[in-house]
């Protein structure tokens, strides 16, 4: 039988011209990086080039790096994306036309409450946001936060001496998330919950659902291949952050706000108090979206490079015990004058940047070098093959802190080197995040002892996700110090 008969004339005709229109529209945009002379991975009808994505972000990223040089154009559906990697170019971009010609990351939209979150707003709401934040990390600031940090590394410590007696070693992601979480909470919300001991806390329940998103997911690639749905999914109030999280919070928020100011107390609410609820609200949930994911990481990346590099954690356990000698009490000023710390912080967020990627949006058609960089273009720093690029850095998978010592810190590009970002659009928590992360740092490596118990975990298995991590998590083993060392005073040092 001749199926061809079964439809009619006019049928044909229309399943035709949709095929038709439907090629047209998975190739059309796949020309933009050819007529710009840019080379790059093929894409797909579509898709593009995110099915890459599946061998990892950072994966794909250095794998263009090795091919294709310090530029190259990708395809996230059919949003082409510049990558660049020349350190000239990116200062501009950063830097230089920061604010004339490029603003804040491209918004694929489905933001749902964080409609109005720093990494969002753009230009003008962008500054008067940035503006409203920034004295919430000053230095007076983070001293003032510094007591409640210690509080929680108090609670970081016990759960590490009960986890010690245990032979396979402890998953650090969750012990450190527990720790970001509860500083972060604690700062933002000024709620104190021990998430380690209270994982069903609302507060801990409703972060993690928060946090649960995955970059690969059909709404992601719906939004990716077909923007123009992105205003219908939006008014059926689909979005990758769910609703009832953001209810939750906003109602929390409402009744925090509400007992501040019946009690007169001046925090980080009061701080930010000239902004809307709903600006609040969005920047509270944005600071544990960034920082939580963020430190909790690179801490367990941290702590991952000192037990399989014990010589370094001897020498940071030196510092430590002669800046703290007989674990005298820390405080905020010595910890940030720590120089090996610094140094070891520094090369292990050089060898596994979480945020592996920046982006940016250029307003205006701009050359920069000789490139020239279409209105509307996406542009993405590919910051994972910057910081293992042999160009710049000997050796560049061994971890070796002394890169970032006194003498050698100072040949380091910081075009090159951007674990925060780096422009006026850097990462606004930055200073906030480093204090948290070197105080968990010198409160466990004067008490213990980090070993891996797992050889299979050398050399470090990475996952595919956007923010970098590991494939499978890192089990560590913290064995309490028999004693340390009382030291002389250093420099460092700050005596009460």
């Amino acid at each position: 039988m001749d199926y061809f008969w079964i439809f009619s004339a006019e049928t044909w005709t229309l399943l035709l011209l949709f095929t038709s229109l439907l090629l047209l529209y998975g190739y059309w945009p796949y020309k933009y990086f050819v007529k710009l002379g840019i080379p790059g991975p093929k894409p797909l009808p579509l898709f593009g080039t995110m099915l890459e994505y599946r061998k990892g972000f950072h994966a794909f990223d250095m794998e263009c790096y090795r091919k294709y040089g310090k530029i190259w154009g990708i395809f996230d559906g059919r949003e082409p994306v510049l990558s660049i990697a020349d350190q000239t170019i990116v200062k501009s971009i950063l830097v230089k036309e920061c604010y004339t010609y490029f603003t804040n990351r491209r918004d694929v939209g489905l933001n749902g409450e964080l409609y109005d979150a720093l990494f969002v707003t753009k230009d003008e709401d962008w500054k008067r946001i940035r503006n409203h934040l920034s004295p919430s990390f000053t230095s007076g600031r983070l001293k003032e936060m510094f007591g409640i940090m210690k509080t929680h590394t108090n609670t970081l410590v016990k759960n590490l001496e009960k986890s010690s007696k245990n032979t396979e070693g402890v998953a650090v992601k969750e012990v450190f998330g527990a720790y970001s979480m509860d500083v972060i909470t604690s700062t933002a919300f000024s709620v104190d919950i021990d998430s380690m001991n209270n994982p069903k806390d609302p507060f801990v329940t409703n972060i993690k659902k928060m946090l649960d998103i995955d970059f690969l997911s059909p709404i992601f690639i719906i939004a990716m291949v077909f923007p123009f749905a992105l205003p219908l999914l939006e008014n059926m109030k689909i979005s990758f952050f769910p609703q009832s999280v953001s209810d939750f919070f906003l109602g929390s928020l409402k009744k925090i706000k509400t007992e501040r100011e019946a009690k007169n107390h001046k925090g980080y609410a009061h701080l930010i108090a000239s902004l809307s609820d709903h600006e609040i609200l969005s920047q509270s949930m944005s600071f544990i979206f960034a920082g939580y994911e963020t430190s909790s990481s690179t801490l367990s990346f941290f702590f991952y490079n000192i037990a399989t590099n014990p010589e370094t954690m001897k020498k940071l356990q030196q510092e430590i015990d002669q800046t703290f000698p007989n674990k005298t009490p820390v405080n905020y000023d010595a910890v940030m004058n720590m120089e090996y710390l610094e140094a070891a912080l520094n090369e292990s967020m050089r060898l596994f940047p979480v945020v592996a990627r920046l982006e940016r949006v250029c307003k205006e058609t701009i050359e920069i070098n000789g490139l020239t960089i279409p209105q509307g273009t996406s542009i993405m720093i590919p910051v994972f093959p910057l910081h293992r690029d042999p160009e710049y850095w000997s050796d560049p998978s061994t971890f070796n802190p002394e890169r970032f010592t006194k003498g050698n810190k100072e040949n380091v590009d910081p075009y090159v080197y951007m674990p925060f970002g780096s422009g006026p659009r850097n990462c606004i928590g930055m200073r906030f995040a480093l204090l948290a992360m070197k105080l968990a740092i010198v409160e466990i490596l004067q008490r213990f002892d980090v070993i891996n118990p797992d050889p299979n975990q050398v050399p470090l298995k990475l996952g595919i996700h956007p923010f970098l991590s590991p494939k499978y998590p890192i089990k560590l083993k913290f064995i309490p110090r028999a004693n340390s060392s009382s030291g002389e005073p250093n420099n460092n040092q700050v005596k009460s």
